[in-house]
């Protein structure tokens, strides 16, 4: 591996760090977000500076000049990713629409449409949200229920999908339908790119422990969508979703929010019965696992980005990254809320250390082991494709799916 930055890439990185310090805000540690910082009423704030990010040149850096992108390579958006981990910066506003749904566009939608919807999304003028998940199908997405019937040039949707990041504030999403039941479960579906506000659409938003309202249930009652909408061929949404999916797991390898740096900060500054929380053998215990695995999922980035500096296409690592990153994630909150014994409960962030960062982790880290593919989803991933071990028995393969037993309602 080299950990050296070309003379361009040093350039680019030089570039994007003069930027930022104009910009930005530094962030006081890993476990500061926009959100926490700003407010969900901050999204003005959030679309300007998406608006100035673009004019620079430093938003959709891969992208296609045509497009309203830079034209450059994987290794300066990394680079760039890098550097801005280290600000207050929106990325959750615009992370799905440019992450995941925007490639999608590029390798599905016309050249009309292309022209028309990235370079507004780059802007931060329009977000987008993914309409994937649906109450009875799980980790299935296969299995979901959402119809789409052909009526004339339109089709028309019914159905519910559930755990829809930042619908309530979306203008535009992509939506997984079932357009054939008579065809096996991967088979049937037909992917669609739609306007929030259509007639027929209603959003809920969800309440998560947390406090926070990021989620939301969308209902779909007679809405209309029409054919030149549809991305992919009639039946062929599975391999359309794939495409967002695998670009999904590059954007959710690395979480954000406290890190080993605060865990130690935590352990530093508390007092146990016996002495100092960092002199206890077991606390350094569990602060050198997590270390070793900190620095092994730091290490194995910088494959990833050595094999982008080359030219080459990235191997396995991005499927790993997420599994371990929330798994550690969630035991490293659990453990700090441990060491602050009695006051883990003071979830005031004017009172609590690191403005509650642990204790709103504690809340919110397990549903990073949900998003982006469950632990066991990822396993799979990688046993099969990665390791090449024997897939599952599978005995709904080449069933039809109206015949596939389901639960009475």
């Amino acid at each position: 591996m080299d950990f050296t930055d070309t003379k361009d890439e040093a350039a680019f990185r030089s570039a994007a760090r003069a930027w930022l310090a104009k910009n930005a805000e530094p962030k006081r540690g890993a476990f500061e977000t926009w959100d926490a910082r700003y407010g969900d009423e901050a999204l003005p704030r959030a679309k300007d500076y998406q608006r100035r990010k673009a004019e620079a040149g430093f938003a959709g850096i891969t992208w296609p000049k045509e497009y309203g992108g830079r034209g450059g390579t994987a290794i300066e958006q990394v680079i760039w990713s890098q550097e801005e981990l280290e600000y207050i910066a929106p990325r959750g506003y615009f992370e799905i629409g440019l992450g995941m749904i925007m490639p999608t566009l590029f390798a599905y939608a016309t050249e009309e449409q292309k022209r028309r919807y990235p370079p507004k999304a780059l802007r931060g003028d329009e977000i987008w949200c993914q309409l994937f998940s649906e109450p009875a199908a799980g980790s299935d997405l296969a299995g979901l229920r959402t119809r789409a019937v052909k009526d004339g040039s339109d089709w028309v949707i019914n159905g519910q999908k559930i755990w829809t990041s930042g619908a309530h504030r979306a203008d535009y999403g992509v939506v997984v339908t079932r357009s054939d039941p008579n065809a096996a479960k991967h088979k049937g579906l037909t992917y669609f790119f739609l306007d929030m506000k259509s007639p027929g659409i209603e959003i809920r938003r969800i309440k998560q422990i947390s406090g926070a309202s990021n989620f939301n249930e969308v209902y779909f009652t007679d809405v209309r969508i029409p054919d030149s909408q549809r991305l992919g061929a009639v039946g062929g949404g599975w391999g359309v979703a794939i495409t967002t999916l695998m670009n999904e797991r590059l954007t959710s390898g690395e979480l954000r929010g406290p890190d080993w740096d605060e865990l130690l900060g935590i352990a530093r500054s508390t007092e146990l019965e016996d002495g100092p929380a960092l002199a206890d053998a077991g606390v350094r215990e569990r602060l050198a696992d997590w270390y070793v695995k900190r620095q092994g999922l730091r290490w194995t980035r910088f494959r990833v980005m050595t094999a982008l500096s080359r030219g080459e296409t990235p191997g396995p690592e991005n499927s790993i990254g997420k599994l371990v990153a929330a798994a550690q994630a969630q035991d490293m909150a659990a453990f700090a809320m441990d060491l602050m014994d009695m006051g883990g409960m003071v979830s005031d962030p004017e009172l609590a250390p690191m403005r509650a960062a642990f204790q709103d982790a504690v809340l919110s880290s397990p549903g990073s082991r949900i998003a982006a593919g469950t632990d066991e989803i990822l396993k799979n991933i990688i046993a099969e494709r990665v390791l090449g071990l024997p897939a599952d028995v599978r005995v709904d393969k080449d069933v039809a799916f109206k015949d596939l037993p389901a639960s009475k309602r």
